[in-house]
């Protein structure tokens, strides 16, 4: 029991955390520690009774890690190409295939550094995979915890149902993306209502300088063409990004019902980041996802990954630093010892 101390010890971290608010991203690391600390007291516990089979796991464990990253460097590489042909070129459109080949570089560093074993090759490709390691263990906690967190049940009781908008197409039509939020959006508040509640579902989203409408109203438009009663629909039309979305979207709660209780609607990739952004907004409400295309999702994720890391950049950026700090001091005391 004592090697699976740590686990348990995290475990229970992160099970308080998602009662008292699952909106949080500590949730994630806790989760993700508990998930590392029963590998290591696991190794540990076979280890202590046959320390062959113990060096067996350890070196299991690395293949399946190496192999791992290696697959999921080549798959972005490949996810990268489809996203242009598909998309076109943009910055976002090219996160997965610059992260693939991020992923391949830093793996062929650590092969040349095994291979000359020079001590600058050395301390460099250590520095790059201990910034690697850390990135890569919060990338994994953010999409296991928000997997998770899209399969958590949502109040069963809600006033408002909140669709976030996403950008129109030829400045005044909806297109696919934001019709699967407002599809979503339907379906929770027709499931509210067969439990006999009378939520508001409230479309947020303002005027972009090449829009001709405001995207609440071209989200309203589209559901009542569909059968939705219009006197159900409030508008949010002066929001330009996500946090204003839920700051202008709260403010219209709160002065028709201080008490509310919402669910926010937007794409399953950017659902976690959004509930993420919820709670710092003082939004009292869960977050659900609308499916989005397959070959979308990795992409799309990894954008949100990387506005949530720069969300903490100081303790962030700070642990890189450290990581990047060490790695010189290395490389220097190594100098005076060869000097």
């Amino acid at each position: 029991m004592l090697p699976f101390a740590p686990a348990i010890f995290c475990f229970a971290l992160f099970l308080v955390g998602v009662l008292r608010d699952r909106r949080r991203f500590s949730n994630a690391v806790f989760l993700g520690f508990a998930v590392v600390f029963s590998l290591i007291g696991w190794v540990a516990e076979v280890g202590s009774k046959s320390p062959v089979v113990g060096g067996i796991a350890i070196l299991a464990i690395l293949a399946v890690l190496t192999l791992g990253i290696v697959v999921f460097g080549v798959f972005l590489i490949a996810n990268g190409v489809q996203m242009l042909r598909k998309e076109g070129r943009s910055l976002g459109n090219l996160m997965s295939l610059l992260t693939g080949l991020l992923i391949l570089a830093v793996a062929v560093l650590l092969v040349v550094a095994i291979v000359r074993h020079t001590p600058t090759l050395v301390v460099i490709a250590g520095t790059v995979m201990a910034l690697f390691g850390y990135v890569g263990f919060l990338f994994l906690c953010f999409v296991g915890y928000a997997f998770l967190y899209g399969r958590l049940r949502v109040r069963r009781d809600a006033d408002y149902v909140v669709v976030l908008g996403s950008g129109l197409i030829g400045g005044r039509r909806v297109p696919p993306l934001l019709a699967g939020r407002l599809e979503r959006g339907r379906a929770v508040h027709e499931r509210l209502c067969a439990r006999g509640g009378r939520p508001v579902l409230l479309t947020s989203g303002g005027q972009g300088p090449d829009e001709e409408l405001p995207e609440s109203h071209a989200m309203a438009d589209y559901l009542v063409e569909r059968g939705f009663p219009a006197d159900r629909i409030v508008r949010e039309d002066r929001s330009r990004t996500t946090e204003e979305n839920l700051r202008f979207s709260r403010a219209l709660m709160e002065k028709d019902n201080p008490g509310y209780r919402c669910v926010i609607v937007t794409n399953n990739y950017h659902a976690f980041r959004a509930a993420l952004t919820a709670r710092r907004c003082g939004v009292k409400g869960q977050v659900v996802g609308s499916p989005t295309a397959a070959y979308f999702w990795p992409s799309a994720t990894i954008r949100e990954f990387a506005a949530v890391f720069l969300e903490h950049k100081v303790i962030n950026l700070g642990i890189c630093l450290l990581f990047i700090l060490s790695g010189w001091g290395l490389w220097q005391a190594i100098g005076l010892a060869r000097g």
